[in-house]
């Protein structure tokens, strides 16, 4: 499913991120960087800026509010998103959970 939308530099860059944990970005409408990760990996690619090629990333995440993410272009930060370190509470809920019900189940 689609997450969002970022228009920069008359460059549209989409990102893409479903249950199963594929990841993928896309500018322009081609797919220039697709993962599959439960935590969030990071994206490296390059959009057409000024007649050159321009060096970005994303990286996707995870916080209280869902999946995150931040974008660098040429190193600087164009969007930040805040993490809380939600991942590992998350991934702690999940083991005990299923502790509880494997226990249960004996």
């Amino acid at each position: 499913m689609k997450y969002t939308t970022i228009h920069l530099g008359g460059n549209k860059i989409e990102l893409f991120n479903s249950l199963l944990g594929k990841e993928t970005v896309q500018v322009n409408g081609e797919i220039v960087s697709s993962k599959y990760s439960m935590l969030g990996a990071e994206h490296p690619f390059t959009i057409p800026e000024d007649g050159k090629e321009v060096n970005c990333t994303v990286q996707f995440g995870f916080s209280m509010n869902g999946v995150v993410f931040d974008l660098h272009k040429e190193g600087s930060p164009i969007v930040e998103s805040e993490k809380k370190g939600c991942a590992g509470l998350f991934i702690l809920f999940i083991i005990v959970f299923s502790v509880i019900f494997v226990l249960s189940q004996i």
